[in-house]
């Protein structure tokens, strides 16, 4: 676990994690014409909730991989690498 200051805050650590995000049920009754924007969203989503950040950045392979069967046919579940790095700032 990464250690605690004094306000409470934890510090975010660089990590890499393998994941597999079941997209059928994200996408589950949204209508055809928003389908693949709608599971960019949720990928962010996703990311954000395991990662711990607002800094979510998706690659373009990944992105070409959503929309390869069209915007409405989307692949049933999504393999991704996510990682966190440090925050140059």
């Amino acid at each position: 676990m990464a250690k605690t200051t004094k306000t409470g805050k934890k510090t975010v650590d660089p990590v890499v994690r393998d994941a597999t995000i079941h997209m059928h049920k994200y996408i589950h009754k949204i209508q055809f014409k928003r389908r693949a924007p709608r599971a960019i969203r949720e990928i962010r989503k996703f990311a954000a909730k395991a990662m711990l950040t607002k800094d979510i950045r998706i690659d373009t392979t990944l992105n070409r991989y959503i929309w390869s069967n069209g915007i409405r046919n989307l692949p049933r579940r999504i393999r991704v690498r996510m990682s966190r790095k440090r925050n140059e700032d």
